[in-house]
């Protein structure tokens, strides 16, 4: 085992796992290495294996190393943005001809990213709900070669079995793909629940205080690892030192704020179970969620984020967004600062008009780690 792995306490590896002690200075964190290019000792005489800093660069190196300890992956890759990891991938995996199934309910940007590019590239893809193991397997051809999960899915919160949707891509003879933005691999850990790959956006939870782009693949499999840097390389686009950085130093107090934001996302959902303008809550953490005993199952706790359907249509819904004030208007998540949007207008844009296409009358929150109560304050003058 690497020294990477070798402690079995989560939250001590997101603290030291990649940070390595500067050798120069004894510094504690590693320095931001913001340089393009590197001195060599006579031709190919690379110091360490750095020669050109879209190849390698040690800041990103050190947050490579901790997105492989923290996900319980053989292989970290960090790229330019989440989308920037998925094209990645999917290049990667992907030949023309063949298929891959996605969930009914994703990220737009997913959704964008298989139908007006990848498609034009040859490749096929069904919809499917992954909550239910029968669609999925049902979904699957003899030109299968990946089946893409989000669990808590974006926005409707649905929850994935992932180990036994993973049974599924094995017998099919598919890569599990498992975006873990919405839970962080400290409240999931998708690959000992049998994914080949986890895909996140580091912008969200990882980073946790929006103020930095990025995207993350942990490959399972260390020739499927090398595979995904190859192209990493190739492709180009690679996370900078600096926004390598900040990810790397929001890592360190992840577990502390996840705990945080699980805790203030229950009290914010109960609350909302119980007014007269809310229609539905969807939040897997409340027993009358369908997918409330899987979540609890493979999850340390629910995670931040809480969607829910309010009286009086889109219009409704827009105006609570609009009369909010603490909550921030905008897209994105998994900030300290608490956000809401409405997913039909912003976020979702792009699936209009498609299967995954969300209720008009759908509100996403992002809760934050403020105080409880002042955030319970504000969605109740919100909802009027």
């Amino acid at each position: 085992m690497s020294d990477q792995h070798s402690f079995h306490s989560f939250e001590t590896r997101a603290i030291h796992a990649g940070n390595t002690a500067d050798p120069l200075t004894g510094a504690v964190v590693p320095p931001i290495y913001q340089v393009s290019t590197y001195k060599q000792d006579g031709v190919g005489g690379l110091r360490g294996g750095y020669e050109y800093s879209r190849s390698a660069n040690p800041t990103r190196t050190a947050l490579e190393e901790n997105l492989a300890a923290i996900e319980g992956g053989r292989r970290g890759l960090a790229f330019a943005s989440g989308l920037a990891a998925e094209d990645c991938l999917l290049r990667t995996l992907l030949r023309p001809g063949d298929h891959v199934v996605i969930p009914n309910d994703a990220y737009g940007g997913t959704f964008r990213l298989f139908a007006k590019v990848v498609e034009r590239w040859g490749v096929d893809f069904s919809v499917a709900d992954t909550s239910d193991p029968a669609a999925v397997r049902s979904s699957v051809t003899d030109r299968t070669k990946v089946i893409w999960v989000e669990t808590p899915s974006n926005p409707l919160l649905g929850i994935t079995d992932i180990a036994a949707v993973a049974d599924i891509a094995r017998t099919a003879g598919a890569k599990l793909v498992v975006d873990n933005t919405f839970a962080s691999p400290y409240l999931q850990q998708p690959i000992a629940l049998g994914a080949d790959v986890v895909v996140h956006s580091l912008t969200k939870y990882m980073g946790g205080h929006s103020d930095v782009v990025g995207g993350g693949l942990i490959a399972a499999d260390a020739e499927l690892g090398e595979e995904l840097a190859y192209h990493q390389n190739a492709m180009g686009a690679v996370a900078g030192p600096f926004d390598a950085w900040l990810v790397l130093r929001g890592i360190k107090t992840l577990p502390v704020r996840m705990d945080r934001h699980s805790e203030n996302a229950t009290r914010v959902a109960e609350m909302l179970t119980s007014h007269p303008k809310v229609t539905q809550v969807l939040y897997p953490g409340l027993p009358e969620h369908p997918g409330h005993e899987i979540a609890a199952k493979q999850m340390r706790a629910f995670g931040g984020m809480v969607s829910f359907r309010v009286e009086g249509g889109e219009q409704a819904a827009v105006e609570v967004c609009n009369r909010a004030k603490l909550f921030t208007l905008g897209e994105s998540l998994g900030g300290v600062e608490s956000l809401i949007e409405h997913p039909g207008r912003m976020t979702h844009a792009s699936v209009v008009g498609s299967a995954l296409e969300v209720p008009a009358d759908l509100v996403r929150l992002s809760v934050g780690i403020e105080a409880a109560d002042d955030l319970l304050a504000d969605l109740q003058q919100a909802l009027g």
